[in-house]
C-alpha cells in the first residue's frame, strides 16, 4: 500500500526507546504510513534494536536511512528528501504517548492545512517534567510568538510537527541547527498565509538516551526565525515576499 504518510525519525542511540515507540505507532495510526528511521552511522545501537524485534511492530514498514552528515538537522532533512508521501511527519523518537494523534493530524492535512503543529500549551495539551530553564525559554518565546507575533498556533517551537508536500517541496529551508528548521517552515508558511493547525499533545522530558536538544546552542537560530515572526505581522511584508522553489527544482 502507497503510504499517505511518511514518519521521519532521527535518531542517535535510541536502542531503549525505538522498538515500543514503533509497536506504539504499529498499534495507533490507521493512516497508511512508512517510517524512516534516519541514523548517522552504523554503531548506531538503535538499529540492532530494530532488526532484533520485528515482530513488535509488523504491518507497519520501517525503513534505515543514513544520515547524508551528521546532526539531528541533517538527519531530518534527509528523511524530507527521502520522502514521497502527500504528508511528512517528524516524531521524537522517545515519545512513547502520542502516536494516537497522529490519524487527527492526517484529517487536519486533508483539510487543506499545510503545517498541523503538536502542542503543548493549548487545552489538553503539557509539558511534564522539563527542566526550568528550557521551559522558561520555551513558555515565554511562544508565549510571545502566539500574542504578539500573532502566529496561529500555541507551540511554535515544538519539532513534533507535520508538513505537506508542498512545505518541503517549495519552501527552502536556510536553518544548519537542530530542530530549527520546523519554526522556519511554520514562519514562511505564516507569511505566505497557508493554513495552520495544532493538535494538544503531551510532552514528557525523556528518562533513557541524551536528548539532542541543545537549547543555548541553537538560540541564535532560533531567534533569527524569531524575530522573522514579528517582521511578518508588523512590518506588514508582502506574503509572495517568501522565496518558493519551482516546483520540480
Amino acid at each position: 500500500m502507497t503510504p499517505e504518510l511518511d514518519i521521519v525519525i532521527p535518531v542517535y542511540n535510541e536502542g531503549r526507546n525505538i522498538v515500543p515507540v514503533l509497536a506504539g505507532l504499529s498499534r495507533a495510526v490507521a493512516t497508511p504510513a512508512r517510517v524512516l528511521i534516519c541514523y548517522d552511522d552504523e554503531h548506531d545501537d538503535t538499529l540492532p534494536a530494530i532488526r532484533a524485534a520485528p515482530q513488535a511492530y509488523a504491518g507497519l514498514p520501517v525503513e534505515l536511512v543514513r544520515n547524508a552528515s551528521r546532526g539531528a538537522h541533517a538527519a531530518v532533512m534527509t528523511g524530507f528528501a527521502r520522502s514521497s508521501a502527500p504528508f511528512v511527519l517528524m516524531f521524537p523518537a522517545d515519545d512513547h504517548v502520542n502516536a494516537p494523534m497522529l490519524d487527527r493530524m492526517v484529517a487536519l492535512a486533508r483539510g487543506g492545512c499545510d503545517i498541523v503543529c503538536a502542542s503543548r500549551f493549548m487545552p489538553g495539551g503539557a509539558m511534564v517534567g522539563c527542566p526550568w530553564l528550557k521551559a522558561a525559554l520555551v513558555r515565554s518565546a511562544n508565549f510571545t510568538l502566539r500574542h504578539l507575533a500573532r502566529l496561529p498556533t500555541t507551540d511554535a517551537s515544538n519539532g513534533f510537527r507535520l508538513f505537506s508536500r508542498r512545505t518541503i517541496e517549495r519552501i527552502p529551508i536556510e536553518s544548519r541547527e537542530g530542530f530549527c528548521y520546523s519554526i522556519e517552515f511554520l514562519v514562511k508558511a505564516h507569511r505566505l498565509r497557508w493554513r495552520i493547525a495544532e493538535v494538544p499533545v503531551t510532552w514528557i522530558e525523556r528518562a533513557d538516551g541524551r536528548s539532542r536538544f541543545q537549547v543555548l546552542r541553537w538560540l541564535p537560530a532560533y531567534l533569527r526565525w524569531y524575530r522573522y515572526a514579528f517582521a511578518t505581522t508588523f512590518l506588514r511584508r508582502p506574503p509572495r515576499s517568501v522565496a518558493l522553489k519551482e516546483p520540480g527544482g
